[in-house]
């Protein structure tokens, strides 16, 4: 992941909560898929992103779906869910669990989404003391550790500036300014640090407080990497919240037929016939 990071051709990953999505992901042609915290919050937990989730989840989630998949995994690792030991713990974890590059961010904990209101930070020599941290502890050089600043919503955009700075400084593989309120501020932002040779990645929050562009427009700023994190979490909330209004009006799910897979669809999607064939071999009758 390090290598395709330098490319030209900005990497798009979109976000995944367990192996399906990220499974229907892979098979639509992504070359990297993002863990977020928030849609496992939102997934299994039926909760908000303030912090809830924690690093065990995180990581048997993580597993999971790098027993469905073999591209790239970027895992959301908060904030490490505490000081810098517990950081360093945090990054053995998720790399055991098949993670390729880890987000740490410098926001307090528990932490806040980012495009919420009334965050709070830690000092920001503590996080750079973090992701210094993180890079020690983790077992591969090849994962990527990617230093996040929430600090536009709490110091504003040049003290972003400076905690992203210092974050390279630190060793940050990826940098990640979250929460950019124009597009102005993302090209400043890629201005300022383009030129590094740090790979930088920028979110797309429907709805959130960055303007939403296209991954061409990103890589024409000159961002590496840009993540739709939650993008599935509310196409298939909004898609289940009709299925179920439904199937309550009419009791049955006929009217809502053609917005489905059929069970046969569904089962080739998730591979059956290639497990079921796959299992004949070791059955002792249908294979060598």
């Amino acid at each position: 992941m390090r290598t395709r990071l330098h490319r030209p051709q900005i990497l798009v990953s979109p976000g995944v909560y367990d192996g399906l999505t990220a499974s229907l992901a892979e098979a639509a042609g992504f070359e990297a898929v993002y863990l977020s915290g928030a849609a496992v919050a939102y997934t299994r937990l039926g909760r908000p992103d303030i912090g809830l989730t924690t690093a065990t989840e995180m990581a048997d989630t993580c597993a999971l779906i790098r027993d469905r998949i073999g591209i790239p995994i970027v895992i959301d690792g908060d904030t490490g869910f505490g000081n810098a030991l517990n950081a360093q713990r945090t990054v053995r974890v998720y790399e055991r669990a098949g993670a390729n590059a880890i987000q740490l961010e410098d926001q307090t904990y528990p932490k806040r989404c980012g495009h919420l209101k009334d965050k709070s930070l830690i000092a920001p020599q503590e996080m750079a003391g973090k992701i210094k941290a993180a890079t020690d502890a983790r077992a591969s050089d090849e994962t990527l550790i990617i230093a996040r600043t929430d600090a536009i919503a709490v110091e504003g955009f040049d003290a972003a500036l400076d905690r992203a700075a210092l974050y390279v400084e630190a060793g940050a593989d990826v940098l990640f300014v979250e929460a950019p309120r124009t597009q102005e501020q993302l090209g400043i932002v890629t201005a300022k640090f383009g030129g590094r040779g740090v790979p930088l990645m920028a979110n797309m929050v429907e709805g959130g407080d960055t303007p939403l562009m296209d991954a061409p427009a990103l890589q024409d700023l000159g961002f590496s990497l840009v993540i739709f994190p939650g993008g599935i979490v509310r196409a298939m909330a909004r898609t289940a919240q009709a299925y179920y209004e439904s199937l309550h009006a009419h009791g049955t799910t006929a009217p809502f037929r053609n917005r489905m897979f059929q069970f046969g669809e569904l089962v080739e999607i998730v591979g059956t016939s290639e497990m079921l064939e796959a299992g004949r071999r070791y059955d002792g009758n249908g294979g060598a």
